[in-house]
């Protein structure tokens, strides 16, 4: 260990206990990690915040937030702390089993398209906790150390993240058979958005999120309308549409097999159809482990055939 000397030397292990902090986005469980008390780590963050003269962390009422002082310490010190913490380690104990890796997302596009890309992985022993959700709280947990990898449908700010394009997905307006016959489609092709006035809209929020962007997009109108059906689960309203319910609009992705079986049909193709791009983000500076690496490579592997 290096001390502080009279020239103003950082300690090490207190800036070990940052990046501890730092990764595991609060002081509780960053002392859990090093074996420290909660009280030590937090004197060590003080000290070492005196001594740089900068605030590294803003606390938030679950954990603690980086300030730029942070992430810039953080990217200097994650490499060559992790490269010493191996070296200190020694090379010849057996490898540590590597905890399981923490993938959280849209509930849809996990069970559809991310989990099967991982079978194999799975098959070779590594270990998945996901959990679905929001963008916006997905994102949130990932920079308070909550998740290792998000997919996320809204691109990432900050300089606390990473994200890296995964898939565009593209959303088709969709119908059953026997709702799609009582359609003119002739006038929706001339973009009359009329011709759907008496068919009960499914979607996924109150305010019609989805239904919205794509009228916009393609008819260049405004959708003034009261939803059928609000389900937060695409895939319940896919089961929905296909039963005859009524319309919506949807990834491609999640209704291919039903439009390729012509259990829906896409009543409008479009040239040039609403899109939204989906990213796979992860935190700056978080630990470099083999299996988080191994996922997300798989995945973005994945996403290019998607």
């Amino acid at each position: 260990m290096v001390e502080r000397g009279a020239e103003g030397g950082l300690d090490l292990i207190q800036l070990r206990t940052f990046l501890a902090v730092y990764r595991a986005g609060s002081v509780t469980a960053a002392a859990r990690l090093i074996g420290l008390s909660q009280p030590t780590v937090t004197t060590q963050l003080q000290m070492l915040e005196k001594c740089l003269g900068r605030q590294l962390f803003e606390r938030l009422p679950r954990g603690v937030a980086p300030t730029a002082a942070a992430e810039e310490l953080a990217a200097r010190l994650a490499g060559p702390m992790d490269a010493l913490e191996a070296i200190a380690g020694g090379g010849a104990q057996a490898p540590t089993a590597q905890p399981p890796v923490r993938l959280a997302g849209p509930a849809e596009m996990l069970a559809v398209l991310a989990l099967p890309a991982l079978a194999a992985l799975v098959a070779r022993d590594v270990r998945l906790t996901v959990t679905a959700g929001l963008a916006e709280d997905l994102l949130a947990g990932l920079r308070t150390g909550q998740y290792d990898l998000v997919i996320s449908v809204i691109r990432p700010r900050g300089r606390t993240v990473r994200a890296e394009v995964l898939m565009d997905e593209e959303f088709v307006l969709v119908a059953a058979p026997a709702v799609a016959s009582g359609i003119d489609t002739r006038r929706l092709r001339s973009a009359d958005p009329t011709a759907l006035a008496t068919v009960p809209l499914l979607s996924y929020a109150a305010d019609l999120p989805i239904l919205r962007r794509f009228w916009r997009h393609v008819f260049h109108a405004r959708l003034d309308a009261e939803p059928g059906v609000v389900a937060a689960d695409l895939r319940a309203l896919t089961a929905l549409v296909a039963a005859g319910a009524g319309i919506s609009v949807l990834p491609r992705y999640l209704v291919a097999a039903q439009l390729k079986s012509g259990d829906l049909i896409a009543l409008l193709d479009p040239e040039d159809p609403p899109i939204n791009t989906a990213f796979l983000a992860r935190r700056i500076g978080a630990p470099a482990l083999p299996d988080v690496d191994a996922v997300r490579r798989a995945l973005l592997a994945a996403g290019r055939s998607w």
